[in-house]
Order: C-alpha cells, then sequence, then structure tokens
C-alpha cells in the first residue's frame, strides 16, 4: 500500500563506492592563485588534504554502521519517497518532536543530538524532557531523493511532514530547524493545528514596508543587519545559480566528487563559528559523510532545484507572510548568517522563548548540540504537558 513504512538501512554498493575512489583519483586540479585561500572560494590546499584523507584514511563503512545505529525507514508521500530517522523515547512523558535539516545538509546533521533528546535520563540530563525524535531527509535530499516532479517547496515539504506525522500516529508535536528546515517548521504551523510549538536556530522574515522598518531596532541590530547584508553581496552566488539554473550547476556537482566536496564544504567554512579553521567545529569524517551521502544518492541536482522552486513560488511558499499561529523559540547563534531584529520577527512569529548564544554559527545541531538540545528541552517543557 501506498501509505506502508518500510525499514531502511544505508548499504551502499561496493562497486558504487569503488566508483566513487576511481573518480577521486583521476581529479583534474584548477590552478588557485597564490595567497587567496578560502577568498574566492573552496581553498585547494584544504581540498586536497581533505581528498588525500578521503583516498586513505576515510572509512564510509564506519561512518554508515553508526547512522545504522539509529531505526531508519522510508514511506510514500505525495507521490515522493520520504527516508526517516525514528527514534522512540523510553519515557512515558516523551512528547514528539521532528527535527528539520536544511542545504548543504542531510539528516546526519542530527546525530549528536538525537539520542539526548530521546533519553535524557541516559545522558546526563535525569528528569529533562524527552522526545519522540523523528528526523526526516528532506524531499529531493539524500535517501529521500531525488524528486521526480516539479513543486517541492518547503511549504509542500511541510504537508508531506504532516502527513507522515499523522502516518505514525503523533496527536501533537513539535518541530525543530535552521536553513530549509526553518522554512518548513514554520509552514508546518500553517499547514498543521496539532503543531503545539517550533524551535528555531535560524529565522528569515521580510523586511517591514509599512511605517519605518527601523522602528524599534537596537543600534546592534543594525549593525547586525548591515553585515548581514555585506556577507550577502560576497557570498550569495550560489544562491543566484541554485535559484535560476541549478541543472547546470548540478551537471558538474554530480559528475565530479571533489567537485562536489568543494561546492558544499565551502559553505561549512563561510557558515560555521570556525575563524578560517573549518576543523575547528566539523570533522573530516563529517564533512565527507555530508559529501558522501549527496553522492550516492545522487541528489545533489534535487536538493539544488529547491531554491529555484521556492523563488517561483514567491514568499508564501517558505518566509511568514501572515502570523505564525503555534509559539515560537528562537536560539541565536552569533556566526549565523541571517540576523534580523527582533522588531520584525515578531510582526509575524509569537516568540515565547528568545536565547543568545555565545558561540556557533549556521550548523547548530553540529556545532553546537548541547547548547541546541538544553534549549529545545527548556522550551517545549515550558509549553503545556502533551495530554493537557
Amino acid at each position: 500500500m501506498a501509505d506502508t513504512v518500510e525499514p531502511f538501512r544505508i548499504d551502499v554498493p561496493e562497486e558504487v563506492l569503488a566508483d566513487l575512489r576511481r573518480r577521486i583519483a583521476r581529479t583534474r586540479w584548477p590552478d588557485q592563485l597564490p595567497g587567496t585561500g578560502w577568498l574566492m572560494g573552496t581553498d585547494e590546499t584544504y581540498l586536497r588534504e581533505l581528498v588525500t584523507y578521503w583516498l586513505d584514511g576515510f572509512d564510509w563503512r564506519a561512518q554508515e554502521a553508526d547512522l545504522n545505529r539509529f531505526p531508519q525507514y522510508t514511506t510514500s508521500i505525495d507521490g515522493q519517497r520520504v527516508h526517516f530517522v525514528h527514534r522512540r523515547s523510553p519515557r512515558p512523558d516523551a512528547r514528539p518532536l521532528v527535527l528539520l535539516h536544511g542545504w548543504p545538509s542531510t539528516f546526519a546533521e542530527f546525530r549528536k543530538v538525537i539520542d539526548p533528546l530521546a533519553d535524557p535520563d541516559a545522558h546526563g540530563a535525569p528528569g529533562a524532557p524527552a522526545f519522540h525524535v523523528v528526523v526526516p531527509s528532506l524531499p529531493g535530499y539524500a535517501c529521500s531523493g531525488p524528486t521526480t516532479r516539479k513543486g517541492w517547496t518547503p511549504h509542500r515539504m511541510a504537508g508531506a511532514i504532516a502527513d507522515l506525522m499523522a502516518r505514525l500516529g503523533y496527536d501533537r508535536y513539535g518541530a525543530q530547524g535552521g536553513d530549509w528546515g526553518s522554512m518548513v517548521a514554520t509552514q508546518l504551523a500553517y499547514v498543521d493545528p496539532r503543531v503545539e510549538g517550533i524551535h528555531l536556530n535560524m529565522v528569515v522574515v521580510p523586511k517591514p514596508r509599512d511605517g519605518d522598518p527601523m522602528a524599534g531596532v537596537t543600534e546592534q541590530e543594525q549593525a547586525d543587519l548591515a553585515a548581514m547584508y555585506a556577507r550577502g553581496a560576497d557570498q550569495r552566488g550560489y544562491q543566484e545559480i541554485q535559484g535560476t539554473r541549478p541543472h547546470s550547476l548540478s551537471v558538474g556537482l554530480n559528475d565530479s566528487p571533489v567537485g562536489l566536496a568543494g561546492w558544499i564544504v565551502e559553505k561549512f567554512h563561510a557558515w560555521g563559528d570556525c575563524d578560517e579553521d573549518v576543523e575547528s567545529r566539523f570533522t573530516k569524517d563529517e564533512l565527507l559523510t555530508t559529501v558522501v551521502l549527496y553522492w550516492v544518492t545522487g541528489t545533489i541536482q534535487s536538493a539544488n532545484r529547491l531554491y529555484r522552486e521556492t523563488r517561483l513560488s514567491g514568499r508564501g511558499a517558505s518566509a511568514p507572510d501572515r502570523p505564525v499561529p503555534a509559539p515560537m523559540a528562537h536560539l541565536r547563534f552569533p556566526r549565523e548568517g541571517f540576523m534580523f531584529p527582533r522588531a520584525w520577527i515578531e510582526r509575524f512569529y509569537d516568540v515565547v522563548r528568545w536565547t543568545e548564544h555565545p558561540t556557533g554559527g549556521h550548523f547548530a545541531a553540529m556545532e553546537e548540540p548541547d547548547a541546541l538540545v538544553a534549549d529545545v528541552r527548556a522550551f517545549f517543557g515550558s509549553l503545556p504537558a502533551p495530554s493537557a
């Protein structure tokens, strides 16, 4: 039946891995201008070091086994295969929670937080709020892809996630997300009245068009806005390409694993709180696991295509365009790329918790897992109990 939920394990065929190694070994390297480092994109010196490790030290089977320790499943929703982790808590008072990743991430981003959220008693926080954790691969990403039809926007993804949570039997649930996941979580609050709250580590809202947009905006927030716009002017090239001609770019990324690594790793370097040293926040294994998940599933094109699909559908398919009907918590990290003023955010969101963490960047579950877990527990623990 179409709504059947099937157990799933990652098991990449050996011939796929052998082909991957051959392609890596035959990389044709470009010439990088001396002294440019990461200024014009991925630093070739670092990428060569990463690729050497990829060939000589990286153990995909070990990463595969680590991911497979989480119970995984697939089902079909809206004509699309949807893959997800479903880690049920042993606690009878646990509440359901869906964790939503973005680009260029995968469900593996949440490896460090799944077990502490599901079983706090076994992870140093006895009595803390517990969760039945659901971690989907967004449609078009990794094990949920590629998509085969047009129209997959955050709004449509939210509909699929709502169907998934209903299929799992959850009457009420919360959502947590960053990057595209924050937009899917926002859309979930619109489309599904069962959403009891959303926790976001990235928030995108439109600039107010009525009155003085700077009313109520602090000097620090004005400085944050200026820095955000400056970063955008320097770094938004990927967004313009993926938002207009994603298929042209993706031909190369789907054919060259090192090209794919260069495109993805640059974002971890640029968006993480790593002070030019990407491995101060992300290990080589973490970076390469992300790249390999895109490679073996052939999903970089459908993942990139989300930018164009959303651009064509307008703001209402992603960012909020009216008040969001669920309480929201925002955990803000200093190196997050989007830093909108609180007054702008509160035009759309019912902000009941606002936390500013001193360190961390865009990939919260990888960079600051303890902070994310603590804030998720505090927010959802403050809401009425599931049985109330």
